[in-house]
């Protein structure tokens, strides 16, 4: 039995994932450091044991009909966990927020400011006083009644409509419309309505044309269709949607992607007419303070911002030094996190995850929180080594506050700092599971079996092997690049060589790689009729010509759904239901591929619809998920099951790892390229029906790269990759860095937006951009191989880079 005053967070019998009855003690009041391979199951015992458990003994203390409102995580498998204190999550979340959200809204510094020109605002004479919702546009007080708050209205015109006014209605004229069926019924309902759809467009009356194209009226008539020989169609009621009224209510309200971007592309955004952009009422926009209105101080970058008020709040009366007191002192914890260059209107999808998480740590710092864990998920991901040093500073601080900090983390120089290690390995998936370490960090040292072992503790008995700087077949020229904070910047890239883009954060790497080369090369791609975002954000690029093919690998979700699988997404699921479809069982009696699909009736489980669990209501009590009770989580019906390849289901076989899986199908080529580009990029240790849910972004980009790789490659090709190595342990980069270098020696071209100092220093050639973020960032300051960049003096990345290559 343990003091209630025991010192130690102690785990006995953790078993969720891949967690093999793991017993551990971690010291109280530390930052902790949970390492290991990506797999290795130290996120199940950081985030699926230990925070899940807080969060689960948090939620018995609420009233059962309340915790129905709250999302949950359900209870770890686990045995006992003694020494838990409440708990505090940050995890890198992969989802994008919505519109409405912004930097104000996530750091909760926009209520301070409405508080502030609410109370100590300049009104008027004759005004009256506004409350704080007054000055907000995600309220119905604040919000400008136009565009309901964004700021923007979009709008469409003929040209953007009918782009070939020489086609008839029937032949498409209509772009906006959409395809097949839809398209088919709209051009009927026309026709029954009397406007002639076989004239070509410029030939209709300008009166006809306004009205099929910007009418509110949704007419419905009886359409009587033409009959096509062998079918039979029967009159029916159709309504009448304009093209305009089509694509907006297609772009607000679909949940399609492909929909949303094909509207979009025939929309433009203007700044709302009546609030000029500013979001708000007139009458909150005619209120200032130190001679600005509250949209123009939300527009300027955080450190700005902190000037002006620290300026206005020294002198005024003491309703305005207390708030603009409090909002400096929380200004200062952002911008000490390498976040000053961002402004408070920034809305959040236009942000990273790490610059979420970072602003959603300096608003706990500032929650006075005491005697709390605080779990983080890689806090370090998608930081420059210069910012690295504040965060460290701020993890300090919480733990002086009387905390406990519990970070995942992969980056070494976090590592190095904590005061516990906790390593699990020694490898990934059901070879891992296994708490390696647990103790000081130099402790580590004498821990053989460990992969994070020799990276903690570089030997100087094995020198880095030098890479042989690879020679430019030719240049990517970009000039006059104007994009964010990129302004009038000259950029070229080699051809043929890996290509690694440094700066701090914020500094306009991404800007450069993900939207001005990408839309560039996109554009030619497309030909003439493309969007034409790289001639929109650079004056002139040449040296496209020389690539045949763009692919750009990123680390979003390969599926929003548990239906997407790793064995879906790579294509390797139509090979295995084939093989299924010729076994004997299944040809007498006659099943097709489609019978063994868990997401089309037939061979799946109708009771659970192929998922494999079922929803179960509980009255008062928040709804959980129990495996479907007919198919036992098998996803597919008895008659499906019987059909075996090789003495396993299909649901057997989704149930194997890669690893086993590529020893299952040797002999079959189609299945074995698929899977060995999956052991090749380190993945190994996934199920073939892994539910995309359960990936990491790291783990999402991985498998885009290995599908990338199993196909057969034409001509040039171009790869961009955005932090490659977020989410990944040392010994996954090296594993990712041989895929990357092994496509640029097959005479392609890679360029990697970056921080890791390995992956820098082993690129051929570097382009440093900063020195700053912000508006402090947006330049080339170095280019060159990775010691020449080493050697500049302005490079805020040279220090860190020079360390790493030893000189």
């Amino acid at each position: 039995m343990h003091s209630p005053h025991d010192p130690y967070v102690r785990v006995r019998g953790a078993r969720e994932h891949n967690l093999q009855d793991v017993n551990v003690d971690i010291p109280r009041d530390t930052l902790t450091v949970f390492t290991g391979v990506s797999g290795s199951g130290k996120s199940s015992l950081a985030f699926g044991t230990i925070y899940a458990e807080a969060q689960r003994r948090y939620f018995e203390s609420v009233a059962p009909y309340a915790r129905r409102l709250i999302h949950q995580v359900g209870a770890p498998a686990v045995g006992e966990i003694t020494g838990l204190p409440p708990a505090v999550s940050l995890e890198q979340r992969r989802s994008a927020p919505g519109a409405r959200s912004s930097v104000g809204t996530v750091t909760t510094l926009s209520n301070s400011l409405r508080m502030l020109f609410s109370r100590a605002g300049e009104y008027p004479t004759g005004a009256e006083r506004l409350d704080s919702d007054s000055f907000s546009p995600n309220t119905a007080a604040g919000a400008c009644p136009e565009c309901h708050g964004l700021g923007w209205i979009h709008r469409t015109d003929e040209e953007l409509l009918v782009p070939d006014p020489s086609l008839s209605i029937r032949e498409g004229a209509i772009a906006a419309w959409p395809g097949a069926w839809q398209g088919k019924n709209l051009r009927d309902v026309l026709d029954t309505l009397g406007y002639d759809v076989d004239r070509p467009w410029r030939e209709l009356a300008a009166k006809d044309r306004e009205w099929i194209l910007f009418t509110d009226e949704q007419p419905v008539v009886t359409v009587h269709p033409v009959r096509d020989a062998g079918r039979i169609q029967r009159p029916y009621q159709g309504t009448y949607m304009s093209a305009r009224r089509y694509v907006l209510h297609t772009f607000a309200d679909t949940k399609s992607r492909t929909l949303r971007a094909k509207a979009e592309r025939f929309l433009t955004s203007v700044p709302c007419p009546v609030c000029g952009g500013s979001r708000l009422r007139p009458e909150a926009m005619a209120v200032t303070f130190a001679g600005r209105t509250i949209a123009e101080l939300a527009a300027l970058p955080l450190s700005a911002l902190a000037e002006v008020l620290a300026g206005a709040g020294a002198g005024g009366e003491e309703t305005a030094r207390v708030l603009t007191g409090d909002l400096l002192a929380r200004i200062g914890t952002v911008t000490e996190l390498g976040l000053g260059y961002l402004s408070l209107d920034r809305t959040a999808p236009t942000l990273s995850s790490g610059e979420l998480q970072r602003l959603r740590l300096a608003t706990q710092l500032r929650s006075g929180l005491f005697g709390v864990v605080y779990v983080l998920d890689e806090p370090s991901a998608g930081l420059h080594p210069a910012d690295t040093e504040s965060l460290l500073g701020v993890l300090g601080r919480l733990k002086e506050a009387g905390n406990s900090v519990f970070v995942v983390e992969h980056q070494m120089d976090v590592v190095r700092r904590a005061d516990w290690l906790v390593d699990v390995g020694p490898l990934a998936g059901e070879h891992g599971g296994r708490v390696l370490h647990s103790g000081p960090p130099e402790g580590l040292a004498e821990v053989p079996e460990s992969a994070t072992r020799r990276f903690l503790f570089p030997s100087e008995d094995e020198p880095e092997p030098v890479r042989e700087t690879r020679t430019p077949s030719g240049w990517i020229r970009l000039s006059g690049v104007e994009r964010h904070n990129v302004r009038g910047v000259d950029a070229a890239f080699p051809l043929g060589v890996f290509t690694a883009v440094t700066g701090v954060s914020g500094s306009g790497k991404s800007t450069l790689v993900g939207q001005v080369l990408a839309g560039a090369l996109a554009d030619r791609e497309a030909g003439e009729e493309a969007a034409g975002a790289g001639e929109q954000f650079c004056a002139s690029a040449s040296g496209l010509e020389a690539v045949d093919r763009l692919v750009q690998v990123d680390q979003k979700p390969i599926g929003r759904t548990p239906r997407s699988n790793l064995a879906t997404y790579t294509g390797l699921f139509d090979t295995v239901r084939k093989l299924f479809a010729r076994t004997e069982t299944a040809r007498e009696r006659g099943y097709t591929a489609g019978r063994f699909s868990f997401n089309v009736s037939g061979g799946r489980c109708e009771t659970c619809q192929g998922e494999g669990f079922v929803s179960v209501e509980l009255l008062f009590l928040p709804s959980t998920y129990a495996p479907c009770p007919d198919c036992h989580g098998a996803r597919y019906n008895p008659e499906t099951l019987e059909v075996t390849l090789r003495g396993l289901t299909v649901a057997q076989v989704l149930d194997l790892t890669v690893e086993s899986a590529a020893d299952f199908f040797s002999g079959t080529p189609a299945a074995e390229r698929a899977l060995t580009t999956l052991l090749d990029v380190g993945l190994g240790y996934l199920r073939l029906g892994q539910p995309a849910t359960e990936l990491s972004g790291g783990e999402a980009q991985r498998i885009k790269l290995a599908s990338e790789l199993q196909r057969t490659r034409r001509g040039h090709t171009l790869y961009l990759l955005d932090e490659p190595t977020t989410g990944l342990h040392p010994a996954d980069v090296e594993v990712l860095m041989r895929q990357l270098h092994g496509l640029v020696d097959a005479h392609n071209t890679v360029v990697v937006v970056e921080h890791d100092m390995t992956v820098v220093a082993g690129a051929d050639h570097v382009i440093d951009l900063g020195p700053g973020g912000g508006d402090r960032g947006g330049r080339i300051v170095a280019t060159g191989t990775p010691q020449e960049v080493a050697r500049s003096a302005e490079s805020r990345t040279a220090p860190y880079l020079a360390k790493t290559l030893g000189s």
